[in-house]
């Protein structure tokens, strides 16, 4: 399995994993340039970074894909989509997919909205100090603790009906209420389980500032 690390240009605050491939997401190839690491692809319509910083970014990627600013996709979907073009049974994990501009959060939280992506769901993360993010499709999962995060939640896409089993505030047919996210819920020492009818569930991990 190839394992893929993509910097996008929100905040970044932790870069952990051994990766064999590094994207740059726009303005986060300049994170790779500028900490030593290799940029194997760029992708963007680059838009936030200067001209001579473009050139840059071109003179150093492998394999560079600018994009029109005038475009349906974000330049992370438009990354993803390439990555998975290139290798199919990637894991990619998203740094720098926080904080910035809300609307760019917004969409990384729902990327398995995205059709051409949503095939690809479970092999995508989202990852920064305080947060771990995946996606989950309908149907029945067992979801295991992550060490140091504290808490869990749920944000099961519009329509979905969610159980959780296993938890310390599980919910079924007999306490059933609709929340679009359901927060701040724990593991009790062992796995949990989901369960979903239709759609996806964005799944967070996340704990409190030290």
């Amino acid at each position: 399995m190839i394992k893929v690390a993509l910097i996008a240009g929100g905040d970044l605050d932790v870069l952990a994993g051994d990766f064999d491939i590094f994207v740059g997401v726009d303005a986060g190839s300049l994170f790779l340039l500028e900490n030593g690491l290799p940029l194997d692809l760029a992708v963007g319509d680059f838009d936030s970074v200067s001209a001579r910083d473009l050139e840059r970014i071109k003179a150093s990627a492998i394999k560079c894909i600018q994009a029109p600013a005038e475009k349906d996709d974000t330049d992370l979907e438009l990354a993803l989509k390439m990555v998975f073009s290139l290798y199919p049974d990637a894991q990619a994990t998203v740094f720098g997919a926080f904080g910035g501009r809300l609307d760019h959060m917004m969409s990384n939280l729902f990327l398995a909205s995205e059709l051409s992506l949503s095939p690809c769901m479970r092999q995508i993360e989202l990852v920064d100090s305080l947060n771990r993010v995946c996606f989950y499709p309908a149907g029945r999962h067992q979801i295991e603790p992550v060490q140091g995060m504290t808490y869990i939640s749920f944000m099961p896409s519009d329509g979905s009906l969610l159980t959780i089993e296993g938890a310390k505030y599980p919910l079924n047919a007999r306490n059933y209420f609709f929340k679009k996210c359901y927060s701040s819920n724990e593991f009790i020492d062992e796995d949990l389980f989901i369960e979903l009818d239709s759609g996806y569930v964005v799944v967070i991990y996340s704990k409190d500032r030290s």
